[in-house]
């Protein structure tokens, strides 16, 4: 595709956008281009009084959010007032030590997969009351190559490794943009289910690992890593571009997908296959309780 950067995003007037995790970092950058361009954006986020201010400073909308708190996540959704026409899966945690959610998942898989897998399940209905051509956009990493999936041990209570744990999240990211689309598809249902990765983005993500990663980050992101602006433009590609399809995935167009302007990209063979995403898929239902009732049969 030809080099494209916010300039090419479509008026979004009349639009509403929710971005989770929009008040900082590749979330923050992705909403104010959205505002720039006319859609009406809702930041998703745990902490308030950023929130709020990031809200006020983007002329955007706040409402609270803790992906890691199922209770939260229907909060939320019970809460909003539809149509939605974007949904933007961005928050998220990277490399922690390892803790638990208030439901007694996994961090990292609990926050990047769990929490978006229900939140998007119960945003679903507004979604498709959008007349808009609705789309839900999540953003993963490239990390994903390097991520498996152990069904036995999703929540790494035998074997726990930071980078592991996140790898594993990001490629169950991956996953669930595929199966989405095939379930949509399968059900006919007008939906479009996308994902991104920032490439290597000067964020806070990353700074709260064991202090010799975390120093590893600072280092990378001062010397590397392209800015946030920058991280923030493969997500904005795949939420608005007009030439985008079902099940495409985007990121940066340098070496090694690290920086540069976005393009569609290849995922991981563990990523494309569709058994480990229907398993994934039943499993997530199960432990979130949450059932994507307008795909039902698929």
């Amino acid at each position: 595709m030809a080099r494209w950067t916010a300039d090419d995003i479509p008026d979004l007037s009349g639009r509403t956008v929710v971005v989770t995790g929009g008040n900082s970092g590749i979330g923050y950058h992705t909403v104010a281009a959205l505002v720039a361009h006319g859609a009406r954006v809702v930041i998703a986020s745990r902490n308030e009084e950023k929130g709020r201010a990031a809200a006020a400073q983007l002329k955007a909308e706040w409402l609270p959010l803790d992906l890691a708190n199922l209770a939260s996540v229907r909060a939320f959704a019970e809460g909003f007032a539809g149509p939605l026409d974007l949904l933007v899966n961005n928050a998220g945690v990277m490399a922690i030590p390892r803790r638990e959610t208030a439901d007694g998942f996994e961090m990292q898989f609990g926050t990047n997969h769990l929490g978006h897998f229900a939140l998007t399940g119960l945003l679903l209905p507004a979604l498709l009351a959008s007349g808009n051509g609705p789309r839900v956009v999540t953003v993963s990493s490239g990390e994903h190559h390097r991520g498996s999936i152990d069904f036995d041990d999703l929540m790494s209570e035998r074997s726990y490794g930071q980078m592991g744990a996140y790898r594993r999240s990001k490629l169950a990211n991956l996953l669930f943009t595929f199966e989405l689309q095939r379930r949509a598809d399968a059900a006919g249902v007008n939906l479009l289910s996308v994902a991104a990765h920032p490439g290597f983005a000067a964020t806070n993500l990353g700074h709260d690992g064991n202090p010799l990663m975390a120093l590893g980050v600072r280092l990378g992101q001062l010397f590397i890593a392209q800015p946030a602006t920058m991280g923030a433009l493969p997500t904005l590609c795949a939420a608005t571009a007009t030439d985008v399809r079902g099940g495409e995935y985007f990121g940066p167009d340098g070496r090694g997908e690290m920086r540069g302007y976005p393009t569609r990209v290849g995922t991981s063979t563990a990523a494309q296959d569709p058994v480990a995403a229907q398993r994934l898929w039943t499993v997530s239902e199960e432990l979130t309780g949450v059932r994507y009732g307008a795909l039902a049969g698929t």
